[in-house]
């Protein structure tokens, strides 16, 4: 008999949102996470949440538009337009969980400006929004009594006669592994922020969920689309929230100029983020930078607004920085945020597609940054992350709950228990050769921020794969120096390091494959986006070799027509 309905794998907004939606359809579902839920990365999400619902100010077709034009036409419209018309429900279901968004003046829900949009729509709860809704969820998954098994790392999904049963996991607290078996598996787990070094993401987010998939056979999409966010602390990354430029923040070169007006004058610091990254790395490049940075201005706003909208990135670059952002402008620059591509999935979360155009076993679905349903295509705008999180989250427990309805409770072998103690214990009977885990991560996340990063090129992407085959080569005999059980932070990084190694080999693959620059990836060599012949995902399936074979999938078009990207 399994151990659950539904397993969901992750523990931020799209997995306790999926948890609590298969819970609300009568599954007995759990969730597993190699972190305490509330210290998922969904933390870091500052600015807030999209929704169009300020009557007649805004409308869903204007939110779908604003989306697919930031997408650079990559985003498959009939999810977009599924994304955006959930979105008002998904704001309210929110609000009566618990969660206490800002307010106007007369009393309604309070928004704010954000890139590339055309409307303020933006809801937020000052610059914490991600953590007041995560909190806000883990107070409804222990209201409903569901199962958490806090800090257990996967290291295998169960697949059997191409149905996805369960994982195989390790409980870090004793070092055990165990099997824990289910109809239907949901991975939430998040992005592969940290293949690149600096990243804005935490040290957890390590692309688990994208290379278990993949090595479960599912197809990975548009994985050259990686997102560099505008306004970083220059140093250590740490995030800026762009709810800064909501709020009216400038943009600001050596000079003082406002510089954004040469790029985008008619949006200038809420062009999309791909625009604004791209600007800034031009100014700095062209000598008009300082130390590297550019300059995040919010003086003219007050300290009464600062202090009270935008206090935890004024917290911030005080602590870490040693700026006070009331009467100094603080120094920044592009860093790796964000993935848009992921473990492709349908607009239900699939990861199979029934009619045999891309792979993945049944039975397992797939929501949040670990997912490419392709609702943010080359760029993704900023407070939709955390509306695909509560939208498809809902849609993957229900989707989940139901698929385990109608399954049988089939015996699952324990052959994939026993084949994951062998690979851990030739782990631990490595040599110690001298090499460590963090050099090797450090090479990867340099070469991947060198060669993957605002600008690209043919030679720089070849360079950085054949970075990571030769880091897949030395991970072969990089030891586990640490032998014990408890707590085992050696083993787990190991770990780590070979799922982020095959999400960066497929990163350069996808970039080399596309032929143009679209969105987030912006090509020196090949400059102008090419609809004729790359208004298309790439695709990237593992081979029998192990490595990636890539492909590709028509963009699905409803009524919004490819046009000249302009802000």
């Amino acid at each position: 008999m399994a151990d659950h309905d539904v397993l969901v794998v992750g523990a931020g907004l799209a997995g306790m949102r999926a948890a609590i939606a298969a819970h609300r359809a009568g599954a007995n579902v759990a969730m597993m996470s190699k972190v305490h839920p509330v210290r998922s990365h969904s933390n870091a999400a500052q600015g807030g949440i999209n929704a169009a619902m300020r009557g007649a100010e805004d409308s869903i077709d204007s939110h779908v538009y604003d989306t697919v034009k930031g997408s650079d036409y990559l985003g498959d419209q009939d999810a977009i337009e599924f994304m955006c018309a959930e979105a008002p429900q998904e704001i309210i279901n929110l609000e009566h969980m618990g969660v206490i968004f800002n307010r106007d003046e007369e009393g309604r829900l309070g928004t704010r400006a954000f890139g590339g949009a055309s409307y303020a729509r933006t809801f937020f709860v000052a610059d914490i929004t991600g953590q007041a809704i995560l909190h806000v969820m883990y107070e409804q998954i222990l209201k409903a009594g569901v199962r958490s098994y806090e800090e257990w790392f996967v290291t295998d999904l169960i697949v059997e006669d191409g149905e996805c049963r369960g994982v195989v996991a390790i409980e870090m607290l004793t070092g055990k592994l165990h099997q824990v078996t289910a109809k239907a598996v949901v991975l939430a787990s998040g992005g592969v922020g940290r293949a690149f070094e600096p990243s804005t993401n935490a040290l957890i987010c390590t692309g688990d969920g994208i290379a278990l998939a993949y090595r479960a056979g599912a197809t990975l999409l548009d994985m050259e689309m990686v997102q560099y966010h505008p306004t970083t602390l220059a140093g250590n990354g740490i995030l800026l929230s762009e709810a800064a430029r909501g709020e009216g923040a400038y943009l600001l070169n050596s000079k003082g100029e406002r510089f954004m007006d040469g790029y985008a004058p008619n949006m200038r610091e809420l062009a999309s983020r791909d625009v604004v990254s791209r600007a800034e790395a031009t100014e700095i490049e062209e000598g008009r930078g300082v130390d590297g940075c550019v300059f995040l201005d919010v003086r003219h706003l007050g300290a009464e607004a600062i202090r009270t909208k935008l206090k935890y990135i004024y917290e911030a670059a005080l602590d870490y920085a040693g700026i006070d952002m009331i009467t100094e402008p603080v120094p920044i620059r592009p860093g790796q945020h964000y993935i848009m591509g992921g473990v492709k999935t349908d607009p239900q979360t699939r990861t199979w597609d029934p009619d045999g155009a891309w792979k993945g076993p049944r039975g397992l679905f797939a929501a949040g940054e670990v997912a490419c349903v392709s609702v943010h295509g080359g760029n993704r705008l900023g407070a939709n992350s955390l509306l695909e999180t509560v939208v498809f989250g809902k849609v993957a427990g229900e989707m989940a709950s139901a698929h385990a309805k109608e399954q049988p409770d089939t015996p699952v072998s324990g052959a994939h228990l026993a084949d994951a103690e062998a690979r851990i214990q030739a782990l631990f009977g490595r040599p110690d050769n001298g090499e460590r885990t963090a050099k090797l991560r450090l090479d990867m996340g340099n070469a991947m921020n060198e060669h993957l990063a605002v600008f690209r090129n043919e030679e720089g992407m070849r360079s950085a794969l054949g970075t990571v085959h030769g880091l897949q080569e030395r991970y072969e005999e990089l030891p586990v120096v640490h032998k014990g059980g408890v707590y085992n932070t050696d083993l787990i990084f190991h770990l780590e390091l070979g799922y982020m190694l095959e999400c960066a080999e497929t990163i350069c693959e996808g970039g080399l494959l596309r032929k143009e620059s679209r969105g987030a990836h912006y090509r020196r060599d090949m400059t102008e986006r090419d609809d004729t012949a790359w208004l298309k995902h790439t695709t990237a399936n593992v081979g029998e070799d192990g490595r990636p074979v890539m492909g590709s999938l028509p963009v699905t078009v409803t009524k919004w027509e490819p046009q000249k990207r302009v802000y």
